[in-house]
């Protein structure tokens, strides 16, 4: 798993070999012990040069060891023995040197860099920290702000940032090994004590208190409760403040304590449930995955308002050709011109050229007559998109995929306006298009497995992560969004406020509750959608509008703010008020507070005291029992798909897993049994009647997360 060789003469060189990124296995560990005792024994060898096969340096630990009885020589002894060489260490990196791949080079007395190469400290995003010396040695060879600011966030830099910061000492654009070659032929003999990290002082800033109590102040707010982020400051405040050795006992602790944590199992979930869903098969069976996508070259979007422009960036950016489609002249003016600078912000960004050569734009549909694959965006409106798909099965050469943006329209219902439904499919963006990352791929029953390929494919290529679904109402996303969103309505029915509501939500994780989020959305959006389905019902005779439609228990709240003419942070008032129209900062609204008294009054209803826990229970568990009625009908995969989908697409923290992930951490018993409880105080609300998936999994003794595929698939089975 290492291999060594001598060359030049006087070079040891040990190749890390382990694909696809030459992760520390117990075999690699064993295998770097092996060739650098071997390396120093050899009197002809002068210095050393580490390096990995295949362009990758190493990826960091083996991620699937994680849980295990872990084998093999551990890493920090084995970094410290190569420190403590009397013979020149050098890091040859290239593509990448994350997480124990960094900390392994930072090991080493000197390290040459690849100009594409990549470098980091990612653990915080698995819910750990960097324990092999990575929160000692880094703040002492670059400071202790540079260091706080790449172990907090896990980010990864560039060959040239990393160069500037004092993380490599250089960096070739031709072969790294040949240049760590040359270099260590440079270096040999040299004394090597002024190039131990662990032994020079940390360089700290004169106000060090400030400074870290600056730092834990930011973290904890934007890790809206994750406890990695935390424990990275702790330690890194241990190389500040400590000699190194006391540091690396600091780490060591603090990586105890998250590395049993539920967090860490959530994040750590998280990482595999991103790649499974890639693999995109279906309870029923199908499989997507062994079917060929089609290549795409000239790609149209229909419709240019927030979501098209958004799309429309995200197929440029990817170096497609894009033909952006919009009718009404005034529209198209305004979306060129937002296009355009949503590409010039994003390459500035990512220090490319803008890819306005990419889009053509015409108010003419017949100009996607040869697009490869169509997007349609158009308003969320039934008619209108039967109209554009008639429309474009017209003027498209045959073989052109067509796809929908819809966010929950029936997808067989506009391929039936097609010559061929076989090639229709639903690609469900989120908005802002060109930033959010998941792409919900809903697949009719007529689409064709490579028409799905094709668009995860395309998802994929955008930067998506791409998640196929089945088609119903709302997909998975926001199929689950409404009982959840219902539950905050009933919430303030029985007393409470929107304050109360979201704080219980954002201290939870999400980035914003419900009502924060549906005043930046815009109440509108959704009230002209159920205008259109003609749920909007006006005030009875009596004056108060029904409060129960088809025998289930409604909240007309946000119609009725609506009708206020209160669309949230757009007009400066929603179920909260803002300085100004547009303005971002939430204020509490006393003429709100008066509007729920009035309301319940008129009604009846007597407000009670309502806590954080009944909050979470009802809103959280609402939504993660549609998360499985959604997996008893067939259109999610399995609870990985839910999840992703919520970590990605709706702010759920990433550090509690996904909701299915959650259910399973909280006991599946004792979220059946406060459903039950809930249910049976509010018998009008069927989101809370337990679904029987939910009490079959209890009921068989509620097997982990990942077993349940196997009992869905058995209830398919007997169905």
């Amino acid at each position: 798993m290492a291999q060594y060789t001598r060359v030049s003469g006087s070079v040891g060189l040990i190749t890390l070999q382990n694909p696809p990124v030459n992760a520390l296995s117990a075999a690699v560990r064993q295998g770097i012990v092996d060739t650098v005792k071997r390396a120093l024994g050899d009197p002809k060898v002068k210095s050393v040069v580490i390096c990995g096969q295949n362009g990758i340096f190493c990826g960091g630990a083996d991620i699937r060891e994680f849980g295990t009885n872990m084998s093999g020589p551990p890493l920090v002894p084995m970094i410290h023995a190569i420190e403590a060489a009397n013979k020149a260490m050098v890091a040859a990196i290239e593509g990448s040197a994350l997480g124990g791949g960094l900390e392994l080079a930072l090991g080493c007395h000197y390290r040459i860099a690849h100009s594409k190469a990549r470098l980091g400290l990612p653990e915080v995003s698995l819910g750990l920290l960097p324990a092999a010396g990575g929160t000692q040695r880094l703040p002492r060879l670059i400071g202790v702000p540079a260091a706080l600011d790449l172990i907090t966030t896990g980010r990864h830099v560039t060959a040239a940032e990393a160069l500037q910061l004092g993380i490599v000492d250089q960096v070739t654009d031709h072969s790294t090994v040949d240049a760590a070659i040359k270099f260590a032929l440079s270096v040999a003999g040299k004394p090597l004590d002024a190039r131990r990290i662990s032994t020079y002082p940390c360089p700290c800033p004169p106000d060090l208190d400030a400074l870290f109590e600056g730092v834990m102040q930011k973290v904890r707010q934007s890790a809206r409760g994750a406890i990695a982020p935390i424990a990275c400051v702790q330690a890194v405040r241990a190389a500040a403040t400590q000699p190194y050795v006391q540091g690396m006992e600091r780490e060591k602790e603090l990586m105890a304590t998250l590395f049993t944590s539920g967090q860490a199992r959530a994040l750590q979930y998280c990482f595999f449930a991103q790649r499974a869903v890639s693999r995109w098969s279906m309870p029923s069976g199908a499989r997507w995955d062994t079917s060929k996508p089609r290549p795409v070259y000239k790609a149209a979007v229909i419709g240019l308002g927030t979501m098209g422009r958004g799309i429309t960036v995200a197929l440029a950016q990817t170096g497609l050709s894009v033909v952006a489609v919009e009718t009404q002249e005034k529209q198209l003016m305004e979306a060129k011109q937002a296009v355009s600078g949503m590409l010039e912000r994003g390459s500035k960004r990512r220090g490319v050229a803008p890819a306005l050569d990419k889009i053509s734009y015409s108010p003419d549909i017949r100009v996607v007559a040869d697009a490869d694959l169509v997007i349609e965006a158009v308003f969320e409106d039934m008619a209108l998109k039967k109209k554009v798909f008639q429309q474009l099965s017209a003027v498209c050469k045959p073989g052109t995929f067509l796809c929908t943006n819809t966010s929950a329209l029936d997808v067989d219902q506009l391929a039936s306006q097609s010559r061929n439904p076989e090639l229709v499919v639903g690609m469900h963006f989120f908005a802002p298009a060109h930033v959010m990352k998941l792409l919900e791929v809903v697949y009719g029953s007529q689409s064709s497995p490579q028409a799905v390929a094709t668009a995860m494919q395309l998802g994929k290529k955008m930067g998506k992560v791409s998640v196929a679904v089945g088609n119903c109402r709302g997909f998975v996303g926001n199929r689950m969004l409404k009982p959840y969103v219902e539950q905050a309505f009933f919430l303030l029915e029985e007393g409470a406020t929107p304050e109360l509501v979201d704080g219980a939500l954002e201290e939870f994780g999400f980035p914003m509750g419900v009502f924060r989020m549906s005043d930046l959305s815009g109440l509108d959006v959704g009230w002209k959608v159920r205008k259109a389905q003609g749920l909007v019902q006006p005030a009875a005779a009596s004056g108060q509008p029904a409060r129960i439609r088809e025998g289930h228990r409604y909240s007309p709240l946000g119609d009725l703010l609506c009708e206020q003419g209160r669309f949230g942070q757009k007009t400066g008032r929603g179920w909260y008020q803002y300085d100004k129209p547009g303005s971002r900062e939430a204020r509490s609204d006393p003429w709100l507070h008066s509007f729920l008294e009035e309301y319940r009054a008129r009604h009846g209803l007597v407000a009670r005291r309502i806590d954080h826990q009944e909050v979470l229970e009802r809103c959280l568990y609402a939504l993660i029992n549609e998360g499985f009625r959604i997996l008893e009908d067939g259109i999610a995969a399995g609870p990985e798909d839910i999840d992703i989908i919520y970590v990605f697409g709706y702010g759920w923290p990433r550090h509690r897993g996904g909701p299915m992930f959650y259910a399973s951490l909280v006991g599946l018993a004792k979220v059946l049994e406060r459903l039950e409880h809930y249910h049976q105080a509010h018998p009008d609300v069927p989101n809370l009647q337990p679904c029987s998936l939910l009490r079959r999994l209890v009921a068989s003794g509620s097997p982990p997360v990942h077993m349940w595929r196997e009992v869905v698939k058995k209830l398919h089975s007997q169905l």
